[in-house]
This record gives structure tokens, C-alpha cells and sequence, in this order.
């Protein structure tokens, strides 16, 4: 198959990237640090092609995509968008706004657009699947997860809305919406390369890792092409509904 996959460059991406290929697909990757896809192209060979951009960049976007091959291009058999990313954990009265504009613009904006870009050759051919990679953040609100929280709630909805356009059409969509999950640069990023703060969200905890989300992946990919997986909510067992917090008068 043919599989274009956003954010490879670490967490998720890289490992999806990485079983992919060893699977026998061929890899279309995206990521904005060249270095980065240059170390993997290094590793995977042939079969992985990178694409440097930025996916909140439309223009950068069409001229990626404009670089491939126009039967690879056409004949896109998965695209899994997994580009995103959190920055920040304060409250809303003291949140950044330039945190907030690059959360919409990398999480719902640049999913929206690469999904309109390889969308319409799937509903062409007939064939297709998409995986958006969300969180359990958007479907449980907690402390500081405002503007993120927000993004990946409009991903989940944005993939049951693209269910119900393609009724008829044999194109199928599935979210993803991990929970706690170390083994990747997520917390890192989120604190502004806080290294010591990040090791403290993983202590003592066996999290989901990057390869326990490629292996469902990988599962999805192999699902007979009549069945459709709407939604897969997962957390580490460690992880769970918290209750509802009281704030008391002293």
C-alpha cells in the first residue's frame, strides 16, 4: 500500500513510519526538520519518501505534494494524520496566545487541509482510508488542556462528520484517541523543552508507548476493507476517569 503519514519525525509518526515500511508498504513522510527525515530516509531505504513542510502551510503543502509522482499521488491508499502537538498547561486566564494560534493552526487547521488535498483522490478511486490521530483530551476536559483539549475534540467530531459525507463511498475513517503515552517528544514540547518536568509526567507509570499505537495502526490497515472502525479510545490501565473536582471555601 501506499501510505502517507504526517509528523514522522518522532513519537508516533516515526514508529508508524518505521513498521510500515518493514510491513512492505511504501511511506510517504512529512515532518518540518529535514535532518530528521534525512536519518530515517537513511534507515528505511527506497521505500520511504520524505517531505519536508509544515502542515499549517497550505502553499508549502501543494508544493510538496505537487514534488511526488502523480500515480503515487493519485493512489494514496492511507493517509494518517498524526501532525500535532501541545504547548503549555496553564489555565486559560494566563495561557499563551502564540501556544494557542499554533495548536489550532498544526492540530485542526493542518489536518483539515492535508485531509482536502488527498481526500478527493480516494473518493475517486473508491478506496481509502484515513487515520486522525486525537486524544482522550478531547473527549474529558482537565486542568490546562483548554486550547489542546478543544483542537482534539474538533478532530473527533471532524472524523465522524468525514464518516457521514462518504456514506456510499468506500473510504473509511478512523480516530485514534490515545491517553497517557510516554516514549515520545509530546510532554517535552509542551513545556518549552523542560526536560526534568516532562520525566515527571511518566514517573512510576506504564504509559502507552509509540508502539503499542502503531501496532492498531498496522491492525487497522489489515482490516477487510468492508469493515469500518469508527473510534479507538485507549489508556494505559494506570490511567483513568477522574472525578469531578469540587474547589471549597476555606
Amino acid at each position: 500500500m501506499n501510505i502517507l503519514i504526517t509528523g514522522v519525525t518522532a513519537g508516533f509518526g516515526r514508529q508508524i513510519a518505521i513498521d510500515c515500511v518493514k510491513a512492505g508498504h511504501i511511506v510517504i513522510g512529512t515532518g518540518r526538520r529535514a535532518d530528521k527525515l534525512g536519518e530515517i530516509k537513511a534507515e528505511l531505504g527506497d521505500n520511504f519518501i520524505p517531505l519536508c513542510f509544515d502542515v499549517s502551510d497550505l502553499t508549502a503543502i501543494k508544493s510538496a505534494l505537487g514534488s511526488l509522482d502523480q500515480t503515487l499521488l493519485t493512489n494514496i491508499d492511507v493517509l494518517i494524520n498524526n501532525a500535532g502537538l501541545a504547548l503549555g498547561l496553564e489555565s486559560a486566564d494566563k495561557a499563551s496566545i502564540d501556544d494557542w494560534q499554533t495548536m489550532i493552526q498544526t492540530n485542526t487547521l493542518g489536518l483539515v487541509q492535508m485531509t482536502h488535498q488527498i481526500l478527493p483522490y480516494m473518493v475517486a478511486k473508491n478506496d481509502g482510508l484515513i487515520i486522525n490521530i486525537s486524544s482522550t483530551a478531547g473527549n474529558y476536559p482537565y486542568f490546562g488542556a483548554n486550547v489542546y483539549g478543544a483542537t482534539k475534540a474538533f478532530v473527533t467530531q471532524f472524523s465522524l462528520n468525514l464518516r457521514a459525507d462518504l456514506l456510499g463511498k468506500n473510504v473509511r475513517v478512523t480516530n485514534i484517541e490515545p491517553g497517557l503515552c510516554g516514549g515520545t517528544e509530546f510532554s517535552n514540547v509542551r513545556f518549552h523543552g523542560d526536560d526534568e518536568r516532562a520525566s515527571k509526567v511518566y514517573e512510576n507509570v506504564e504509559f502507552i508507548r509509540p508502539q503499542d499505537i502503531s501496532n492498531m495502526v498496522l491492525w487497522l490497515i489489515d482490516q477487510p476493507k468492508h469493515i469500518n472502525i469508527n473510534r479507538l479510545e485507549v489508556m494505559p490501565v494506570a490511567q483513568t476517569f477522574a472525578g469531578l473536582t469540587v474547589a471549597r471555601d476555606l
